[in-house]
C-alpha cells in the first residue's frame, strides 16, 4: 500500500479518496492519472480496487479461436490481419472447414470457441448460421462467443436487415456472447485516420446496445497506442462505462496495444511497457461497473501480463491456440498456452488460479466434453 502522504505530493489524494470511499473518477481524474509519472503510485490505486473486487483470484479459459476469414472490405490501417479477395495470403474456411476444427480439438477440455473474421464481401449471413449450428453439434456444451459489433453491422448491410433482426437470427443459431473487438477507440478523429470505412464508433455502441438488451453480454475492447490521445482514450473509456449503467450487459474489458508490425500506421510504435501498465490501471479505476479485466497475454507477452496482474487486471484470458490477428501484427508471444501454463502464471504472480466460462463462472466438469 502507497502511504497517502505519496498521492497528496503527487496531487492525487482527492482520487486516493475517491478510489477508498468507492466514488467514481470523473475525465479529469483519469487525465491526472495518466499523467502521473509514478507508475508504482497509479498501479497500487488499481490493485486496491482489484484486491476488493476479486481478491486474490485470477481467470483463466480453456478456449479455442477460430479465424474464419481474413477477407475483408474495410482496409483499416492498423490491420495485419486483413487481406483482399485473392491476395496473397488471403482464405475463408467453409462451414465443413470450421467443423474440421472443432473436431481437431475435441480431445480438450474446451468451454468457450472464439470466432471472429474480416467482414467478407460474399458470404452470407446463412453461411454464419450454418456454422454456428455445426460447432452446436459437434460441441453442445460450449459457449459460443463469435462476431463483433463491426461484423454484425456488415451482415445487416449485406442482407438488407436491420442488425437487430441478424442478432435475433445469430442467437436462434447457437449465438450467446459478442467478443469485444472492433471498438479500436471511439473518436472521430481517430477512424477518420485509420479506419474510415468501418462501423463507427455509435454503432459499435448501438449494436453492443441492442445485444444486450435481447439477452446477448459481450466483451468490450480499446485499440491504444497509434493515433489517439490522452483525452480519446478517456472518452472511450466514459463511453463504456455509460452504456455499462445502461444495459449491465459488459462482462469484461481487454485493452489491446497497438502491434504496428506490418501495419500500414505510418510514425506509430505502439505503446511502451509502462503505457500499457498505466492503461490497464486507469482502465480499472475508470470503469468501476464492469466487473473483470484482461490482461491478454498474446498482445502483452506473457511477462508483462504477469505483472499486469499487479495493475488492476484479473484475467489472463485462455488457452487461446491459433491465434492470427495479433501475431500476425507482430506479437511475439506463443501461439497456445496449456492449462498448467496458465495456472504456474498466475501462480509465480502470486495470485490463485480460477477457470472460468465466457461469462466468468466458474467451468464445470460437465462443460469439459461434447
Amino acid at each position: 500500500m502507497v502511504p497517502v502522504a505519496v498521492y497528496k505530493s503527487l496531487g492525487l489524494d482527492r482520487i486516493f479518496h475517491k478510489v477508498t470511499t468507492g466514488e467514481r473518477l470523473d475525465l479529469e481524474d483519469g487525465l491526472r492519472l495518466f499523467r502521473c509519472e509514478d507508475l508504482v503510485a497509479v498501479g497500487a490505486l488499481a490493485h486496491q480496487v482489484r484486491l476488493r473486487r476479486h481478491g486474490r483470484t485470477t481467470f483463466y479459459v480453456v478456449n479455442q479461436h477460430i479465424n474464419y476469414s481474413n477477407v475483408c472490405v474495410n482496409g483499416c490501417l492498423f490491420c495485419a490481419f486483413r487481406r483482399r479477395k485473392g491476395e496473397p495470403g488471403s482464405f475463408e474456411l467453409s462451414v465443413s472447414d470450421v467443423v474440421a476444427k472443432v473436431r481437431e480439438r475435441l480431445q480438450d477440455p474446451i468451454t468457450e470457441i472464439h470466432m471472429v473474421g474480416g467482414c467478407h464481401p460474399e458470404l452470407r449471413l446463412e453461411t454464419f448460421e450454418a456454422m454456428l449450428r455445426a460447432i452446436r453439434h459437434v460441441r453442445p456444451r460450449v459457449h459460443i462467443k463469435a462476431f463483433t459489433a463491426v461484423e454484425i453491422a456488415h451482415f445487416a448491410r449485406l442482407e438488407g436487415l436491420s442488425t437487430r433482426e441478424v442478432l435475433l437470427r445469430l442467437q436462434a443459431a447457437g449465438l450467446e456472447m459478442l467478443p469485444g473487438g472492433g471498438a479500436e477507440v471511439f473518436s472521430p478523429r481517430v477512424r477518420g485516420l485509420l479506419c474510415p470505412n468501418k462501423l463507427d464508433g455509435d454503432g459499435w455502441l448501438r449494436v453492443m446496445r441492442e445485444a444486450h438488451h435481447l439477452g446477448i453480454k459481450s466483451n468490450a475492447t480499446m485499440l491504444f497506442g497509434h493515433k489517439e490521445t490522452l483525452e480519446e482514450r478517456l472518452e472511450h473509456l466514459d463511453a463504456l462505462r455509460r452504456l455499462q449503467d445502461e444495459t449491465e450487459g459488459f462482462v469484461c474489458f481487454i485493452p489491446l496495444p497497438f502491434q504496428p508490425r506490418n501495419t500500414e500506421v505510418e510514425g506509430a510504435r505502439g505503446p511502451s511497457g509502462v503505457d500499457i501498465l498505466k492503461t490497464i490501471a486507469v482502465s480499472r479505476l475508470m470503469l468501476d461497473n464492469i466487473a473483470h479485466i484482461k490482461a491478454y497475454w498474446v498482445m502483452l507477452g506473457v511477462k508483462l501480463a504477469q505483472v499486469a496482474l499487479h495493475f488492476g487486471a484479473d484475467d489472463l484470458d485462455g488457452t487461446v491456440v491459433e491465434e492470427k490477428i495479433g501475431h500476425m501484427a507482430g506479437a511475439d508471444s506463443d501461439d497456445f498456452l496449456t492449462r498448467e501454463a496458465l495456472e504456474n502464471l498466475i501462480r509465480e504472480a502470486g495470485f490463485d488460479p480460477v477457470e472460468r466460462n465466457c461469462f466468468f463462472e466458474a467451468a464445470k466438469a460437465s462443460a469439459h466434453t461434447g
